[in-house]
């Protein structure tokens, strides 16, 4: 998602962010052009044209991608469900059409797909999809399970926690490009309102989408702010929460380019421990600037919610 300051774009976004939860929450559904711009308060062609705009895809595009790739992460953390159940749960009219448009998308089958993991996850590119997505390459899933481990003990404390609601302002964030003007746009919002005086106010990040089975620059992310503060959603700052649940949580003390090898690690702790992913998304809530930090570290908890 572009940088943009215009206030008229700005509520556009709060708009097209309606309709994106909408979209997640009705995954398995009939999700229409004319059910989904009546969320956003538009005209289906005005919608159509502003997602565009906004997002990169059509609406089409993207839903169908949406569909993919959640099937994608059920086949990587729920291995009791079929493929055929997959098939009909996200719409498709039949197991082959199924198989099909995720082999178009990802360049292997879902059986195969599933049979690749955990660690046989290689490399898969895929280029000219059908949908929207050219030239992906995607890391293997785990790459090496001793190296990973070795790395949670040397850089991790890891704890399962039970934690209450966790309520966050935000401002959607896709792909990976632009990330730091996202946090400046929310912080610039929040100290006018006194939202970053109170010592328990955290920066924060939610993942709506795996950087496993996602492109990064359709990878969709909320920014945030943890905080007790009431506030008013405007614009392109929206109201989301993390329910009360068990969660994994790994304190790690890293540089940026640590982040992709300290949760691909936690990922892999949780399986080695016998834990599996509950619905909730991924999250981050940050201790410190890394830019304070004598060797520029982030001192930071990732999150995985677990059943």
């Amino acid at each position: 998602m572009k940088y943009i300051e215009n206030e008229t774009q700005k509520e556009y976004i709060g708009r097209i962010n309606l309709a994106l939860r909408y979209i997640d929450d009705h995954l398995d559904t009939d999700l229409s052009l004319e059910s989904i711009a009546k969320v956003a308060i538009y005209s289906p062609f005005h919608f159509h044209r502003i997602f565009k705009a906004i997002i990169g895809e059509t609406l089409n595009i993207y839903i169908n991608r949406r569909r993919i790739e959640k099937a994608a992460t059920v086949l990587m953390h729920k291995k009791e469900v079929s493929v055929s159940e997959l098939s009909l749960q996200y719409g498709f009219k039949s197991n082959s059409s199924f198989t099909r448009a995720f082999k178009n998308f990802y360049g292997v089958s879902p059986t195969e797909f599933r049979k690749q993991l955990p660690g046989k996850f290689s490399k898969i590119s895929k280029t000219n999809s059908k949908i929207g997505q050219e030239n992906l390459i995607f890391e293997k899933y785990i790459c090496n399970i001793n190296n990973h481990i070795h790395w949670i003990k040397m850089n991790a404390k890891i704890e399962v926690k039970e934690i209450e609601e966790l309520n966050f302002a935000s401002i959607t964030q896709i792909g990976i490009d632009g990330i730091e003007y996202t946090f400046d746009r929310l912080i610039r919002w929040a100290k006018p309102q006194g939202i970053l005086d109170d010592p328990k106010t955290k920066m924060g990040r939610i993942f709506h989408d795996s950087f496993k089975i996602t492109s990064p620059d359709k990878v969709r992310m909320s920014i945030c702010i943890l905080t007790d503060a009431t506030f008013k959603e405007q614009g392109e700052i929206t109201s989301i929460s993390i329910n009360k649940g068990r969660s994994i949580v790994g304190r790690f003390e890293i540089t940026p380019n640590d982040f992709e090898k300290s949760w691909s690690s936690l990922f892999v702790w949780m399986n080695e421990n016998g834990y599996k992913k509950a619905e909730e998304n991924p999250f981050e809530i940050y201790h410190n600037d890394f830019r304070e930090h004598p060797e520029n570290k982030f001192i930071v908890d990732l999150y995985i919610p677990i059943v």
